[in-house]
């Protein structure tokens, strides 16, 4: 691992999309978890979330691309503790990305979810569409 790697955060709508749709955001997944020089940041409370969310069973995800996943999340993540005491008015459950993100010092908060435009200028952290990431990276 690199001295100062690049810290990510990836909302988990775009974990859920990666998981089901198989596109741009599983490809920018598989890039952070290829790419020594990037760091996946989560907190308990976000991984909890993504095992949550996974399980519903609207996805209808298949028990052994579960395990898969949670394995991934559990190997490829770094958790931080985050207690930084952050309100966010439109979604108060996604107060806990904001606050891995101050905690982390994270580089990206990857997310699709238009509710963090009004914490944007809040962290050192840039808040950035899946799409935008890829474009950044030129992930193709």
């Amino acid at each position: 691992m690199p001295e100062n790697p690049v810290l990510v955060i990836i909302d988990t709508n775009i974990l859920v999309s990666a998981v089901l749709k198989d596109r741009i955001p599983e490809k920018v997944i598989s890039f952070i978890l290829a790419n020594d020089n990037f760091l996946w940041i989560a907190s308990e409370e976000i991984v909890k979330e993504y095992k949550a969310v996974l399980v519903r069973p609207k996805f209808n995800i298949p028990k052994i691309e579960l395990e898969k996943q949670f394995s991934l999340i559990y190997r490829k993540t770094k958790i931080i503790k985050s207690s930084h005491p952050f309100v966010l008015y439109r979604d108060s459950n996604d107060a806990k990305f904001i606050s891995c993100a101050i905690a982390s010092k994270a580089d990206y908060f990857i997310t699709g979810d238009r509710d963090f435009s009004e914490v944007n200028d809040l962290t050192h952290t840039k808040i950035i569409s899946v799409a935008e990431f890829a474009k950044l990276m030129g992930i193709k």
